[in-house]
Order: structure tokens, then C-alpha cells, then sequence
């Protein structure tokens, strides 16, 4: 059995197609429609990972969210049926790992989950997985034993990535992180700065795609 998933989601045929699922997978499931309920159990019992529908009655999604994000960093992986940018950063910004907008293949889901837990479990590195090495003081990063030609704003970028691996930064918060690097940089320079990162990992780590675009909202770092 693998670990216990808190799905907190009001519409009860959804609710019961997504525990099914979850379920089959190997998982504990708990299911709770109401977000105060589910905070006061998130407070008693962390779950290993929470499924969070944005619209709930009570308490909402994204204030559950902020109020678990308080006390517990559990993987939180949110539901919605809003599909504008701004409220996919909303989300993210408010501490979530994931999302899936709706309507969502049940199958997906469970590779979202798969996946957050993947990136929060510690595992040995694999054969060909170059480790990153970060030297603050020389302000230098190292990949497979290689060093990475990195200008200012590019080093920044980087590290704040390797800090938080497989979370997705939107461009608004990496256009904060690149500007404390270097001030005139421009939103439109955002997206010239990763590529330019993807292309100096390739050159030391060539097949690996490392910094993966997420449509919409910006970029994460996968390990």
C-alpha cells in the first residue's frame, strides 16, 4: 500500500470516480467535500499528499491552501474548472505543487500524483543523472562534473530552480529572481534566459531535458 491521499472535492460522483481511481493505484484514499473539515484532519493527520478542488463550500481551495501552507509543506496538487492564466498563478503562487483543470482524465491524475511523489521522495541518482553542484561563494554551478558558463541572471534562475525542483515558476516570479541578479532585466528576456540555460545544459548533459516549459504559466526544473 503506498501512502494515504486527502481528496478534498465537493462534487460527489467526481469525488468517488477520482478515490476509485486513486485507489487502484495502490493509494489510501480519504475523501472530504468541505474545506474547514478538511483542514482541521490535515491538522490532526498530515496525508502524504492532498487533491484540492479550487470551488468548495466553506472554506475555498486556494485559502485551504494557504492555511495548510502555514504549518505542513504536503504536496498539494489543485482542481479547478478556471482555466485563465491568472488563476493558475494564483494557485501556484499560494504554495501548490500541481494542478489539473477540469475536465480531467482520471488517469491523469494519478500520474500527477505519481509524479509530485516522485519529486518529494529522496532517491539515489541514477546511472547518466549528472548531480548538480552549486558553489555560492564562486557563484559558479557545476553539472556532471562540468562547470556552466552562466551569466548573472542566468546563475540566478538556476539556482532558484535547483532550490524548489520540479515546482513551476511563472515568469512573473522569475522575472523577480532574474532582476535581483541583474535590474535591467525585461519580462521579454525571460524566456531568451532559459533557453539559453537549456541549451549550456544540453552542451554538458546532452538528451537530458532538464528545464521543462509548462503552457501558460512558465517553467519548472525536473531531476
Amino acid at each position: 500500500m503506498n501512502g494515504n491521499i486527502l481528496i478534498v472535492e465537493d462534487e460527489n460522483d467526481l469525488a468517488a470516480i477520482m478515490a476509485d481511481y486513486v485507489g487502484a493505484a495502490g493509494y489510501a484514499v480519504h475523501v472530504l467535500a468541505d474545506g474547514h473539515a478538511a483542514l482541521a484532519r490535515v491538522r490532526r493527520t498530515v496525508p502524504e499528499l492532498i487533491v484540492l478542488d479550487i470551488m468548495l463550500p466553506g472554506l475555498d481551495g486556494l485559502a485551504l491552501c494557504r492555511a495548510v501552507r502555514e504549518f505542513s509543506d504536503v504536496p498539494i496538487i489543485l482542481v479547478t474548472a478556471r482555466v485563465q492564466e491568472i488563476d493558475r498563478l494564483l494557485g501556484l503562487e499560494t504554495g501548490a505543487d500541481d494542478y489539473v483543470c477540469k475536465p480531467f482524465s482520471p488517469r491523469e491524475l494519478v500520474a500527477r500524483i505519481k509524479a509530485v511523489l516522485r519529486r518529494r521522495r529522496p532517491s539515489a541518482p541514477s546511472a547518466g543523472e549528472p548531480p548538480f553542484e552549486v558553489d555560492e561563494a564562486a557563484r559558479r554551478i557545476r553539472v556532471g562534473g562540468h562547470g556552466l558558463d552562466l551569466t548573472p541572471s542566468e546563475y540566478g534562475l538556476l539556482v532558484a530552480m535547483l532550490s524548489r525542483p520540479g515546482r513551476v515558476f511563472s515568469r512573473a516570479q522569475l522575472l523577480d529572481l532574474a532582476r535581483g541578479e541583474a535590474p535591467d532585466v525585461a519580462d521579454r528576456a525571460i524566456d531568451s534566459h532559459i533557453k539559453n540555460l537549456r541549451r549550456k545544459l544540453a552542451d554538458r548533459a546532452p538528451g537530458v531535458d532538464w528545464i521543462q516549459s509548462v503552457y501558460g504559466i512558465g517553467y519548472r526544473l525536473e531531476l
